[in-house]
């Protein structure tokens, strides 16, 4: 991905290997579906999703991962079960490219992130 002054979403996705672009679909539809009135722009040139104008959630495609930010320390906690089979440190939640996608996870973590955000006003 040698791109980095990406315009949309649509372009960053269409910059991804082959092999994320699938899985980052996925994540992107998970994210949209658990927020229908998000704005999706691109922010720190990654996928951002906003409410009220305030960056709700992001993800990020990597070489042998991709990342949903922030995983703030509450939400964390709220779903520590489910997440402890993935990497998580220093607001970052980091899962394989490899195996299946938890979409249900994602767009639960997308759910809390609006609460969190709205609560925050």
């Amino acid at each position: 991905m040698a791109k980095t002054s990406f315009r949309s979403v649509d372009e960053y996705m269409a910059a991804q290997p082959e092999k994320a672009r699938e899985v980052l679909g996925a994540v992107r539809s998970a994210i949209r579906r658990a927020l229908p009135g998000a704005e999706e722009v691109i922010s720190y040139q990654m996928p951002t999703y906003k409410l009220r104008g305030k960056a709700v959630i992001y993800f990020a495609g990597w070489k042998e991962h991709f990342s949903l930010y922030p995983a703030s320390a509450r939400m964390v906690d709220e779903f520590r079960d489910e997440l402890a089979n993935y990497r998580v440190e220093k607001g970052t939640i980091r899962f394989p490219l490899e195996g299946t996608v938890p979409l249900q996870l994602i767009e639960g973590i997308a759910k809390f992130r609006a609460e969190e955000a709205a609560a925050r006003g």
